[in-house]
């Protein structure tokens, strides 16, 4: 038994998938770029700044999935740059500040859609 979850209050998937499915314990959300959901634009500042609207994103969509990032269990990052890690990580942490960080990868990939800079996911525990 699986069911999509889906807000407004992050970016619309941009091709054949969900914000995230909910399959019973757990939530899994798809990779959220540094899209503002209101223009569909790449947040301006670059990659700290993308990371900052990812992760709001990802808020947005656990919020729909009446969750928080405290149920966050296991991330994965995807930067087009390795080089950004430490800005990214900055970034990060601050969202997680307070609970214990979940597990994560982190990767250098060739190129990410709409060109973005920085994606992640999340799978969480309910």
């Amino acid at each position: 038994m699986k069911k999509a979850i889906s807000t407004n209050g992050a970016p619309a998937a941009i091709g054949p998938y969900s914000q995230a499915i909910d399959c019973g314990e757990f939530v899994f959300t798809s990779g959220q770029l540094g899209l503002d959901p209101a223009t569909g634009k790449l947040a301006d500042g670059g990659v700290q700044a993308q990371a900052t609207q990812a992760m709001k994103n990802i808020q947005a969509v656990l919020t729909a999935a009446g969750l928080t990032l405290d149920n966050v269990v296991k991330t994965t990052v995807l930067l087009t740059n390795i080089a950004d890690f430490a800005a990214v990580n900055e970034v990060y942490a601050s969202f997680f500040e307070g609970t214990t960080y979940p597990a994560r990868c982190a990767y250098q990939v060739s190129a990410l859609p709409a060109g973005g800079l920085v994606e992640i996911e999340t799978i969480c525990q309910k």
